[in-house]
Order: C-alpha cells, then structure tokens, then sequence
C-alpha cells in the first residue's frame, strides 16, 4: 500500500517558473522546421510512478522488452522509477528526464505550463472507474451541495469533483475543497467532521469498505477525459525519431503480452502486480477500472478523434479556471495544444503540447 501512496497521480500548481509565451523564444513551427541533432550515445532516461496502467513500463525493462526495441533502434533507454509524482514531472521538466508517463492534465499544467515543448507520444488509458467522489451520510450526488470535500487540490481529483458538480447542476463553489494529502486521504474519512472525499485506487477502494461510504460519481462517468499516456521531450523526439519507435514498440508488445488469457499473459501482470506492491488479484481488480488501449489501432483511432479535443478542452478551462496556467496567463488560449489532422487548441504561435499519432500509427499498420 505505502508504495501506491508514494507513486499516484497528482496534479500541482503550474510550475514557479510560470509560462512561457510565444515572444520568449522560436515560434513552434520554427522549432520544429530546425530539430537539433542527436548526442552520439546519448541515453534517454524515461521516468515512471506507481500506477495501474504504468506498470508494463518496469516489467518490459525487466523482462528485456526495452533492450530488444531499443537495440532495434539503435537507442539506449534507460526506464527508471521516481519514488514521488510530483518530482517525476519536475524532474522532466527540468530536462532531468527524457519522457514521463503523465495525465493529460499534468502534462498541460507542470511541463507544458513552464515552456517546456512535450509530446504526447501514446495515450495508454483512462480512467473508468479508477477515480471517485464518496459520500458520508449522504446518497446521491445532489446531496454534494453545501458539503465539504477533502482531495488532493489541483489534482485530477480536483477535476473530477467540477465535473461531478456540474453533472448534477452545480458548481465548484457549491463545495468547500479541503486540500487532503494523497497519504492522509484514507485515514481522513474516518474523521467525524468529514463528509465526502474525491481520490482514486487503491485508496477508493479502501475507503469504501467503511461504513456509510457511498460512491456517488466515478470518472466511468466521464470516458476518456483523465487520460494516462507517455509524454516525451518534444525536443529529443524531433533530434532522434528512433527513440519515438523504440518507446512504442515496446509498449505495444508489453500491452500484448499481459492482457492474453494464458500463463504467459498471468505471469507478465504478477510481475506487474509484485512491482507495484500488491498482488494479482488486487492488480487485476485495478486494470477493470482502467481502460487500457491495448490495441493499437484503438489508441489511433482515438488520438485522432474529435472526442480527445473536446475533452482536453474541458481539462484546459478547468485548469485556467483554477490558475494552473501561472500568474503570467491572461487566457485559456494563452497555450496551443495541437492534435492530428491540424486541429489547435489555444495559441497556435505557442503549442507546446502535441498529441502526436505518428508513432501509433506506425504500431497500428504493423511498420514497427
């Protein structure tokens, strides 16, 4: 359990250096026209935390699945685990790392938010269930109005809490956010003043084992808007486009093997469940809340769909709405975020997050 608590999910305020409009650097079409070369030998470093849907990334390091493609490629690859998400982002950020796997929120509002040009390279899920709104005392969601709440502020708990409030026509300021450690969250309900909790697995489930739980809202409510992917340094994939095919065929391979129905497929998630601090069952328990896209083309299909733009806009306004964009933002459309096909939300003198399908692509009409 303590290893969950310490590798979640968490969104924070946009980065201190705060972000970077378009007149402080290389337009993003500039950019991307001129990519700088490869470093001989260079090792790309991608970091991972403890989740359901980002376990395949240690067990293909483990079981050579990383080496394999990225000798393919001709790249070194190195797959490290950050005790702590948060740093995990700050660490990319910081260019200390290569590639992290990340919410689309978090991609927007740590990296994306502090100037940093970040791709995503492959969405790997969402979450069905995954995260959740529990009540005390109370039974339906409009029971919600005049309550407190406790949650990891500005996180996608955050997130989930404005959508539950609006699903049942009411807003934001219809509850008092009190801002919980992930680590506290569980232990938090039992308090007496307590009256609902917006948090995810494992401690969702935890907490609904408890008396007078209710699960109220669900992000299986909400399909496809907290979303889990790899996103890379848009930078190092422009200078070397290897690494991009390197990441995705292992990811797809990994995918493959751990969800067959057989010894094979049983013994890759017992290595996943084992890393991650529980068991097989417990981890099988977290992958049916947790819509994996396995199938490549799947993956392809929805990168270039009109839904991923409009639930990215939905994250975008409720990230500004909150001012995770930094003091310096003056709009929501103060950061482009681009999609296959050429769609652009916000500035598009000023992408810096790219949902690029190029790779899956690759992986979905077997070119890998």
């Amino acid at each position: 359990m303590q290893g969950w608590l310490n590798g979640v999910r968490i969104a924070v305020a946009a980065a201190a250096c705060g972000m970077m409009l378009s007149a402080c650097g290389p337009k993003a079409e500039e950019k991307a026209a001129t990519p700088v070369a490869a470093a001989a030998g260079k090792e790309y470093t991608i970091g991972w935390t403890i989740y359901a849907g980002w376990m395949p990334w240690p067990y293909a390091e483990q079981a050579g699945i990383v080496k394999k493609w990225a000798d393919k490629y001709g790249v070194k690859i190195k797959v490290v685990q950050i005790n702590d998400y948060v740093e995990s982002l700050n660490q990319y950020t910081a260019g200390k790392l290569d590639g992290v796997t990340t919410t689309n929120m978090d991609a927007l509002t740590i990296p994306a938010a502090a100037g940093k040009d970040t791709t995503v390279l492959m969405i790997g899920d969402y979450s069905n269930g995954n995260d959740g709104l529990i009540l005390k005392g109370g039974s339906t969601l409009a029971d919600m109005k005049g309550r407190p709440v406790n949650l990891v502020e500005n996180s996608v708990s955050h997130y989930l809490l404005a959508r539950a409030l609006e699903t049942g026509g009411m807003a934001l300021t219809d509850a008092k956010v009190i801002n919980t450690s992930d680590a506290d969250i569980v232990a938090a309900f039992s308090a007496a003043d307590t009256k609902a909790v917006v948090t995810w697995n494992p401690q969702l489930s935890e907490i609904l084992k408890a008396p007078g739980a209710k699960l109220v809202f669900d992000s299986s409510k909400i399909p496809g808007e907290i979303l889990d992917t790899l996103s890379v340094s848009t930078e190092a994939l422009q200078a070397d486009p290897n690494l991009g095919k390197a990441l995705t065929g292992i990811w797809y391979e990994t995918l493959s093997l751990m969800t067959k129905d057989d010894a094979a497929g049983k013994a890759a998630r017992e290595a996943m469940a084992k890393l991650s601090g529980t068991d097989l069952a417990g981890y099988d328990a977290q992958l049916k809340t947790t819509f994996l896209y396995s199938d490549p083309k799947a993956a392809a299909a929805f990168t270039a769909s009109p839904k991923l733009v409009e639930a990215n806009d939905r994250v975008r306004k409720f990230a500004f709405q909150i001012g995770l964009f930094g003091p310096g933002a003056k709009s929501v459309d103060d950061i482009g975020i681009s999609f296959p096909g050429g769609k652009t939300l916000g500035n598009p003198q000023n992408v810096k997050l790219r949902f690029d399908s190029t790779y899956v692509d690759m992986a979905a009409n077997g070119s890998l």
